[in-house]
């Protein structure tokens, strides 16, 4: 039996990483909403505590990644940094989604690297603020699709491709490129190299204005012939046709989790608020009675606490079965699906529960309605975590059921 409870020795994070999203976070979440593409400089020394507490292996934020270290034999049930990170972002996201997705060394490239990288590559890249870079003009939910290409070009790579919508594209001091070394192969050519700020030929074209999470930079970049060492790709440089994708894929399993959390950090805030109003309305919330003998307003409060706590509970579980080295794609990806659907369903509905107030900035309401979307769609949409359940449960190939 799996106890999906927080586990007592992550007590201290949590409450550290809940101090600091109500402390520094929530506090400077509307200053940067409306200043967008403006740094948040207040984060620089909250970050350094970050890299400690990933550093110790225990987890913080969404920089650690889902790294399964084989060396390591488990014994019994195993509570550790996968879900210590996952706990931590949730907190963290309690506070702000944009400002944890805006802080130095914890992009979602940071826990790409700390999940597939070698020992050499963690070394030489662990410090470095990274961004993921995915999605093309021509290519968005389906990954396989992409166009970017690496050529080898003696002990380099030489990179050609534009990618959009990449987080941190601008502030990171490096990127992780997803690139094909032979569009030919398919799916299994394409791998992901580490580029980094100012290698020749790597340009950020431009910022996007955005519906939420502004206090993140969104960029489009572009590489023209920009050589990459060899030693900067990630993973195997062969080409398996019999692996297919699986192995860049695992990024995804990594990182989804962490994506998870972060919906479900933000759907609590805005439960939470939206708790608080309706109690000054007048309007109670009682958990010992059917929710159709109570008012309307707290009957809907129940069905979304309710949708929030198997997000919660999926969440935990994809990150437990990392730490206890099991393949997790499926959970991860039920996971995703689940908290990113529920996010946007809640802060939605939770703006129509606190009325006008909701719906103006007097409240943090209406940019969580605003933040939540994004959760739903990067890291793989809703129809495509899906269309994944589905391969796992019926046992198809991507090629059997698309």
């Amino acid at each position: 039996m799996i106890n999906l409870e927080p586990p007592k020795k992550a007590g201290a994070l949590i409450n550290q990483a809940y101090q600091a999203a109500s402390h520094v976070l929530r506090p400077i979440s509307r200053k940067y909403d409306r200043a967008e593409h403006a740094y948040p400089s207040e984060l620089d020394m909250f970050a350094a505590v970050l890299d400690g507490l990933n550093s110790s292996g225990e987890g913080g934020a969404g920089a650690a990644g889902v790294r399964r270290n084989e060396k390591e034999q488990a014994k019994g049930n195993r509570n550790g940094g996968n879900l210590s990170t996952v706990l931590g972002t949730i907190e963290m996201c309690w506070g702000d989604v944009a400002l944890l997705l805006s802080m130095p060394r914890q992009g979602l490239g940071n826990a790409a690297i700390a999940s597939v990288a070698n020992d050499e590559q963690l070394a030489r890249f662990g410090k470095l603020w990274a961004a993921m870079a995915i999605t093309e003009p021509d290519c968005g939910s389906d990954s396989a699709a992409i166009t970017t290409t690496a050529v080898e070009d003696g002990d380099s790579y030489l990179l050609n491709g534009e990618k959009i919508f990449v987080t941190s594209g601008q502030r990171a001091d490096a990127v992780v490129v997803w690139a094909t070394l032979d569009k030919s192969k398919g799916r299994a050519a394409i791998k992901s190299f580490v580029v980094e700020k100012g290698t020749p030929g790597f340009e950020v074209v431009r910022l996007e204005h955005k519906l939420g999470i502004r206090a993140s930079d969104t960029a489009v970049l572009r590489f023209d012939n920009c050589r990459v060492p060899k030693e900067n790709l990630l993973g195997s440089p062969e080409i398996d046709t019999k692996k297919g994708f699986a192995g860049v894929m695992q990024t995804f399993d990594n990182t989804r989790p962490l994506v998870a959390a972060m919906a479900v950090g933000l759907a609590r805030a805005a439960l939470e608020e939206t708790g608080r109003i309706l109690a000054e309305a007048g309007v109670t919330v009682d958990y010992d009675q059917p929710a159709n003998n109570q008012h309307a307003a707290a009957a809907a409060y129940l069905e979304l606490e309710a949708d929030y706590e198997a997000a919660y509970l999926l969440t935990l579980e994809s990150a437990w079965m990392a730490d206890n080295r099991k393949p997790n794609s499926l959970q991860a990806s039920m996971a995703k699906a689940k908290a990113g659907r529920s996010v946007v369903d809640i802060t939605l509905k939770c703006v129509e529960l606190a009325g006008a107030f909701g719906y103006s900035e007097e409240s943090l309401l209406e940019k969580w309605a605003r933040d939540s979307k994004i959760l739903d769609i990067f890291e793989g949409t809703q129809q495509i975590q899906q269309l994944i359940v589905a391969r796992r449960v019926l046992g198809k190939t991507s090629s059997e059921l698309k």
